[in-house]
């Protein structure tokens, strides 16, 4: 199981693009329930600063997310958008209740 955080700040006339972007991800997740995916988004009150969570089992090298073409399109203009760049890090859980069990 990996789990990935991810930060970045767009660009104040680009929020509400990427807040678009983020939901029709959520929306093709609904539609396709990947297996072995657990995603959050959330945003912080600058409306401007984006925190993904990711928890992923990933089988045969494919992440769930890369396999997704509104993740695509999110990611394709992603850098163009920020005012600070998407920062990823690998996340170790030291504990956790009910944040990661169904």
């Amino acid at each position: 199981m990996k789990r990935t955080i991810i930060q970045y700040t767009v660009k104040a006339d680009r929020a509400e693009e990427n807040q678009k972007f983020v939901e029709k991800v959520y929306e093709e997740l609904r539609r396709n329930s990947p297996p072995g995916l657990r995603y959050a988004t959330f945003k912080q009150p600058d409306n401007r600063t984006f925190i993904h969570l990711v928890s992923v089992e990933i089988e045969n090298g494919n992440a769930p997310l890369s396999q997704s073409d509104s993740f695509k399109a999110f990611q394709a203009g992603i850098h163009d958008r920020c005012e600070v760049q998407p920062v990823a890090t690998e996340l170790t859980v030291v504990g956790s209740y009910n944040f990661f069990d169904n």
